[in-house]
Parts: C-alpha cells; structure tokens; sequence
C-alpha cells in the first residue's frame, strides 16, 4: 500500500509540474511574443530604431532563459526561434519592411506554437 500512496505522489508532482511549466512557459512566450508585436508597430511607422530596440530585448528575454527552454522543450523548437530572431534582426538592420514582417510573424508563431505543445490536451498526449 505504501508503494501506491508513493506512486500517487509522483505522478501527482509531475502533473502539477508540467502544468507549471506549461503556465511559466505561456507567461513568458506572452511577453517576448508581445514585444516583438510592439517591435513591428514600430518598424511600420518606420522607427527603426525602436523596432531594433524592443527586438534585441525580446532577444535577450528569450536567452536569458535558453537554458530552460533546452531542458523542457525539443532542441530543434529552440534552435528554430533563434534562427527566428537572427532572421527578423537581419531584415530589421536592412529596413526590409515586408520581409521583416513576414519573419515577425512567423517567429511570433514559432513561439504561439511552443507554448501549444506544451499544453495538457488529449491531441498532445496522443
């Protein structure tokens, strides 16, 4: 019996584990998400300046917790938004507004979807 009360306990710590990380993560991937947005409001107005700004902090939010983010989720997903930002900073040093935007977008999607993956919901765990 003791073996099952034991049992019960891991598997209840994971799942409240899990759930933590899904929220942590959402919470997170909210805000970069949200600034490259603000980033891209910017560049339409044509303050590049701002745009770069408000990119690089959103580059150097997702870094900061890069360690993290290889531990919890698949390597290739994190390798994708890095290789999502060097992109969307590139277009952004050439004043490309339809690539930029385009790459914006898509990197803001690259993070919506990692949050996605990580959520508890039947299609996830089949």
């Amino acid at each position: 019996m003791k073996r099952l009360w034991i049992a019960a306990a891991l598997l209840a710590a994971a799942v409240v584990l899990s759930l933590g990380s899904s929220w942590y993560l959402r919470v997170y991937l909210t805000r970069v998400s949200d600034l490259l947005d603000h980033a891209q409001a910017l560049a339409l107005e044509a303050d590049w300046a701002g745009a770069e700004h408000l990119t690089q902090e959103a580059f150097l939010r997702w870094e900061a917790r890069d360690g993290f983010f290889y531990t919890v989720l698949r390597h290739a997903d994190v390798d994708q938004v890095f290789t999502g930002f060097r992109e969307v900073q590139e277009y952004l040093r050439c004043r490309e507004l339809g690539e930029y935007a385009a790459a914006n977008a898509r990197l803001s999607a690259q993070l919506d979807l990692l949050w996605e993956m990580e959520q508890l919901t039947l299609q996830n765990l089949l």
